[in-house]
């Protein structure tokens, strides 16, 4: 044992009642429920309340992404029921300028109300004081601010609708349609609220990087070294590095649109610009500038949406495969290596703007040595689970979907990193196959493998497997039917954000493709109701459980199932990492980080366990 461990050992010893001398109380699921619509500071109530908040917003982005494919599949024929709900003053039908809010606000909704607040909000504070040994986050009340300054980001989003349809430039927001307020429809005061918007949700995740970086830096428990620490604290740690670095770009950019549009300023807005019959527009400013500082912060969130959850699933593949991660160090550095080369690859996005072919190959290498770092990652999970006694629940299912998501993600990945073939594939459905594979397929199952895994610790209760399998087998194969055609799609040069593609006959045979795709995604929109009911239901009349049913080596496992406010009873002391599975130690097939062995009980167990 190290000296930090005896002298930890010691220390444990003398505070092993203490904890700051308080009286313990575990909360009742009611008194969890009641705090969530209080003003909590509890870093574990702020984290439901993201996690409740972000499962409504899935439904709300899923709703808008069913109307994008039912346009797609049945061209401006009436939608039953909800045609006449939402589209009456169009006969019940999605005229294009509706057609194009659809998209713009499908995508807004489930990136920055869906997936980033989900992982990095809900998990993120859930997680990090529980699994470092912290009785809170560093700055409670920041904690707090974090969450309810997402609320009137919802507002703004919500209030978008009511001006003219909701805005309609894209979820990107490119000038200039998002810069002149006559230019289209929705480029008025819903583009404004839309900015208004993204703007509350940069605040909310900048205040979460501040107070991530510093719990885990400042409030790890004693022997909780930084490679003690288990990958999704340390995919954590670095997605706020890249929320720290990447957001105030953003947030300047939105503030100079905000400028354009409102104070007559011209950062975006070239001269001579004649929209609608209007005025010239007079200035010299650059529509392109909005692209590299969009894109500087975009590019960096799309790790930000997709490191948290390959930290989790790490955690959930070795637990159920009851080995070591395999590799940790390498992990560790490769997680770090996919945020730093995350900085320099922006202009991928940006090929077919006439970017010098010089910069061109430089933003095109730096893209492809991205699948180095995401190769290294991919080929441990796969020596995790070999020779494992894997256990094929409803959490493992997800991560290793996740897995096998973010390989086929991934492969198309390097097409357009190509730019020579970007060119040609940068407009077509081969783009909306590749982010879905990796935004949606694999952050969403590894959100899947995370709920379900850390649910017993959120109430003390688990959730039901054979809805949870259910679930999985449903939303595995309708998404697979749903997304991987779109490959075909655009291939054969299907355009995106055309409300009648079919306008051209070269297309006309791609619908019955449509059509299939859309049933699909029907198919797995209505499967997460599944989820929605066995997540609810759980609370109250799941089965009870004790503090670590999944025989899980993690800190939090030691806490009560659920914590009360402190987390702790007493402070906890680690001796080791969060992966001794298997351990030779012990008779067990796993070892908890604070379970102390002396000396003497090593030397006797050891040779008995090879």
């Amino acid at each position: 044992m190290s000296t930090l461990d005896q002298t930890a050992h010691s220390s444990h010893d003398h505070d092993d009642h203490g904890h700051g001398g308080h009286h313990y109380h575990q909360p009742s699921t009611g008194e969890i429920l009641g705090a969530m619509l209080t003003f909590s500071r509890d870093h574990k109530i702020i984290g439901l309340q993201f996690l409740f908040t972000t499962l409504i917003m899935l439904m709300v982005g899923g709703a808008l992404a069913l109307g994008v494919r039912w346009q797609l599949a049945f061209p401006f024929q009436r939608m039953p029921i909800l045609g006449d709900l939402f589209f009456g003053s169009q006969g019940g039908v999605i005229a294009p300028e509706t057609y194009t809010m659809l998209f713009t606000m499908h995508a807004t909704v489930m990136i920055f109300l869906v997936i980033i607040p989900i992982l990095a909000g809900a998990f993120g504070n859930f997680l990090i004081p529980l699994m470092i040994g912290a009785d809170d986050m560093a700055f409670p009340l920041l904690n707090a601010l974090s969450y309810w300054a997402m609320l009137p980001a919802i507002f703004f989003f919500g209030l978008s609708f009511f001006y003219g349809g909701g805005p309609a430039g894209g979820w990107t927001s490119y000038p200039t349609l998002s810069a002149l307020q006559t230019a289209a429809p929705g480029s008025g005061a819903a583009q404004t609220c839309w900015l208004l918007a993204v703007t509350l949700v940069g605040v909310s995740s900048m205040m979460g990087s501040v107070n991530y970086m510093t719990t885990i830096i400042n409030m790890r428990a004693p022997g909780m070294t930084l490679f003690r620490m288990p990958l999704t604290i340390w995919a954590m740690f670095i997605t706020a590095i890249l929320q720290a670095f990447a957001l105030p770009v953003l947030t300047a950019a939105g503030f100079m649109l905000l400028s354009d549009r409102s104070f007559g300023t011209c950062f975006f807005v070239p001269a001579g610009i004649v929209v609608n019959n209007a005025a010239p527009t007079v200035g010299g400013g650059q529509t392109l500038l909005w692209q590299h500082l969009f894109w500087f912060y975009s590019h960096p969130a799309v790790y930000i949406m997709l490191l948290p959850a390959m930290g989790m699933v790490s955690d959930v593949m070795s637990c159920m495969a009851r080995k070591p991660i395999f590799g940790y160090k390498p992990m560790v550095y490769s997680l770090a290596a996919i945020a730093g080369l995350g900085f320099i690859v922006w202009g991928h996005h940006m090929f077919t703007s006439g970017m010098n072919p010089a910069l061109g190959m430089s933003f095109m290498v730096s893209t492809m040595m991205i699948a180095l770092p995401s190769a290294v990652k991919t080929f441990n999970w796969l020596g995790t689970l070999w020779g494992g006694r894997i256990q094929f629940n409803t959490p493992m299912l997800n991560a290793i979907a996740f897995i096998s998501m973010f390989v086929v993600g991934g492969l198309s990945g390097i097409f357009m990193a190509a730019v020579p073939v970007d060119i040609y594939f940068h407009d077509t459905y081969f783009i909306v196959a590749h982010f879905h594979y990796v935004l949606f397929g694999s952050t969403l199952f590894g959100v899947f493998a995370g709920i379900t895994f850390w649910f017993p610790k959120m109430f003390g209760r688990m959730m039901n497997e054979t809805l949870g399998k259910i679930h999985f087998v449903i939303t595995f194969i309708a998404f697979n039917g749903a997304f991987f055609p779109m490959h075909l799609l655009g291939i054969a040069a299907f355009p995106r954000r055309l409300a009648d593609p079919y306008h051209y006959p070269s297309l006309e045979h791609l619908l019955s493709l449509n059509q299939f795709i859309t049933i699909s995604a029907i198919v797995m929109g209505f499967a997460q109701f599944i989820l929605l009911f066995n997540f609810f239901s759980s609370i109250f009349i799941g089965k009870k459980c004790g503090r670590n049913p999944w025989n899980a080596n993690g800190l939090e496992w030691s806490a009560p199932s659920p914590p009360g406010h402190g987390n702790f009873e007493s402070l906890p002391v680690i001796y080791r990492g969060p992966y001794e599975y298997s351990s030779p130690l012990t008779e067990k097939d796993y070892l908890m980080q604070t379970e102390y062995i002396p000396k003497s009980s090593q030397a006797a167990v050891a040779p008995t366990g090879h």
